[in-house]
């Protein structure tokens, strides 16, 4: 699928609906500053919110701009398998690269229930798929034996790790194929994940530094770890600013004052406290961003 820094992209709103010219903006300038690849629909794009109307039209602007530049990959997990079929097919259907699936919340399930239910939406596509494991959102984590037999399933190609347990990111490197792929789902893991033998990240900060956010993968991935280190060094009270309220608040308060979009949100979620935004906004000044 993609090495590097693919972005979670945000679903900018404009007076409560879909601003697709925005949005069609922050696809653009992924591209033009080395991003490869591109994740819609996922925490960060608030998918839970969207209707499947709304969905359609994101996938379908997402996969018309990129025009096969860098592979689009569908956040299309759900906690009841039935709806995470349906939004499977919808995507395949549209022309996605590639699918994110998160585990399933609130109703939770064994470990076995979750290989029950990535073997059923596996076998309703073609296309390869990510599992993402966010257990600090989903009350549930996949544990690495699960992973590794995941990693059987012929188009389950990849986990998105955002559990912050980088034992656990090692354990899964020692069980699953080589060419499996491991991608960091947090930003200040970038370079601790490459370290497990890992191959990147899918990243909320590269929606407002893309250029930069590649750049460290493809420092690591050169040989270049000090340069690696200095760059994670850099950014990472600018990651602590993006995640001290829930994402992705942060993030488009900051793609806000980039100019990019609205600084509009779903209930329940709300714009970031004003005493919050203050200190984002000084680090991003700092850091030349605006």
């Amino acid at each position: 699928m993609f090495n590097g820094s693919a972005v979670a992209i945000v679903t900018p709103f404009k007076e409560g609906k879909v601003d697709i010219k925005a949005f069609e903006n922050l696809i653009q300038f992924q591209l033009d500053n080395d991003t490869q690849g591109l994740i819609v629909l996922g925490t960060t794009g608030e998918a839970s919110t969207l209707t499947h109307e709304e969905r359609e039209i994101i996938i379908r602007t997402a996969i018309n701009i990129v025009n096969k530049k860098i592979p689009v990959i569908v956040g299309t997990g759900s906690n009841n398998t039935g709806v995470a079929i349906e939004y499977t097919r919808q995507a395949e259907s549209l022309g996605a690269d590639g699918l994110l699936l998160v585990t399933p919340y609130y109703n939770k399930c064994t470990q076995k229930g979750l290989i029950e239910h990535y073997k059923e939406i596996a076998g309703t596509t073609s296309l390869p798929i990510i599992v993402y494991n966010v257990p600090g959102r989903t009350g549930l984590n996949i544990q690495a034996t699960t992973v590794a037999e995941l990693a059987k399933i012929e188009n389950i190609i990849g986990v998105k790790e955002a559990s912050g347990n980088i034992a656990q990111v090692l354990e899964i490197k020692r069980l699953v194929p080589e060419n499996f792929k491991i991608f960091s789902g947090n930003d200040d893991n970038i370079l601790p994940v490459y370290a497990c033998g890992g191959h990147g990240v899918i990243s909320v900060m590269a929606n407002v530094i893309p250029k930069e956010t590649q750049a460290m993968c493809k420092s690591f991935e050169e040989g270049n770890i000090k340069e690696a280190i200095r760059l994670q060094i850099l950014y990472k009270n600018l990651i602590n600013l993006l995640f001290m309220e829930v994402n992705p608040i942060p993030i488009k308060a900051a793609l806000g004052a980039m100019g990019y979009i609205e600084n509009q949100l779903r209930l329940p979620l709300t714009p970031m406290e004003d005493k919050n935004q203050q200190k984002l906004i000084k680090e991003m000044k700092k850091l030349q961003i605006i």
